[in-house]
């Protein structure tokens, strides 16, 4: 009994010491975490950097500012050194770098893009100067501007405050108010021109008299109004499958004059000639005396009569003759019984 006794006290002072010892360490890993150290990476929101953005467990200190900030969208590093240097006056002495040499500080923004300003611009001119649709419109800066960034609290759009356009040439000046901030907006001066755009067909290459067109040949691109003929190809439909009248060549917009119906039917070619007359048919055999495209009225030697005849041509090396029944019989080769 004594014995028994004397074992189980054993095994409670042990577990005890164990326990002991377990709250021992999760006290110390406890206070190692809540011990002040450096952090690699940090994104600020405003325009200063306090001890809390670079030190984790600052304490009261925490809200005290010590550096300005990188610009909007912008990150910027801060030695450790100089880190040190900043919180030593505030009493934060022995914290830990953790091996950080310096750290990155990003400030934090909301991008507006120069798409969306384009838009506006191409908005208001559409609107104001009755420049056409806004989607028709080209806006093109003086100076190639960047990307805006605001405040991440900056709420609504770009607006227009001032505009000036010259329709003659296409130039505007216009003062834009950008929001900045959640309760302030900030004015920005851009000029440039914005003009009416249409939609032509290019050739993306060279193209040969008579080549047919492919529609890997071509290509739709934005040129100003002013600079495309009224007889410009609209669609890359219209002039694939046509032929070019001469040689074309890329940076002009497509007109309906460079192009022209394939020839498929060559001078000095050999080609079907069908006779046609009311209930009869006949095949020969003729050589084509000029070229044409399907629907061309062309003339082509029957060898086997020797006259020429005029049909229209059908298609690649075909061409129908169509005529009266008389006039069928006489251009058919004479029967062997009655050669003289």
């Amino acid at each position: 009994m004594i014995a028994t006794m004397i074992a189980t006290a054993i095994r409670l002072l042990a577990a005890a010491v164990m326990l002991g010892v377990g709250i021992a360490a999760a006290s110390a890993q406890s206070a190692e975490s809540a011990r002040p150290h450096l952090k690699g990476h940090v994104t600020v929101n405003s325009g200063i950097v306090r001890i809390g953005d670079l030190i984790e467990n600052a304490g009261v200190v925490a809200d005290i500012a010590i550096f300005r900030a990188p610009d909007l969208g912008t990150t910027g590093t801060v030695p450790v050194a100089a880190v040190i240097d900043a919180v030593r006056p505030h009493a934060l002495v022995g914290f830990d770098t953790g091996g950080v040499t310096e750290i990155s500080v990003t400030r934090a923004s909301r991008e507006i893009p120069m798409s969306e300003i384009e838009r506006s611009l191409a908005q208001a001119v559409s609107t104001r100067f009755n420049a056409g649709p806004a989607a028709d419109i080209t806006v093109t800066f003086d100076r190639d501007p960047r990307a805006i960034q605001v405040d991440p609290a900056a709420q609504g759009s770009v607006g227009i405050a001032r505009l000036s356009y010259d329709a003659r040439n296409g130039r505007f000046d216009a003062t834009l108010e950008i929001p900045t901030s959640a309760t302030q907006r900030g004015l920005l001066r851009l000029s440039g021109r914005a003009y009416a755009t249409v939609e032509t067909v290019m050739v993306t290459r060279s193209i040969d008299r008579g080549a047919v067109l492919k529609a890997s040949d071509l290509v739709i691109e934005r040129r100003p109004r002013a600079q495309v003929e009224r007889d410009a190809v609209v669609g890359i439909e219209r002039a694939v499958g046509m032929a070019a009248r001469n040689v074309i060549r890329p940076g002009q917009p497509l007109r309906d004059a460079d192009l022209t119906r394939p020839e498929v039917v060559q001078r000095g070619q050999m080609v079907t000639l069908v006779f046609e007359a009311p209930g009869l048919t006949l095949t020969l055999r003729g050589k084509a005396t000029e070229s044409g495209a399907e629907g061309d009225t062309v003339s082509v030697l029957n060898e086997q009569s020797k006259r020429t005849v005029q049909g229209v041509v059908a298609g690649p090396g075909h061409v129908v003759v169509s005529t009266s029944a008389s006039r069928f019989a006489a251009n058919l080769p004479a029967a062997a019984g009655n050669r003289r």
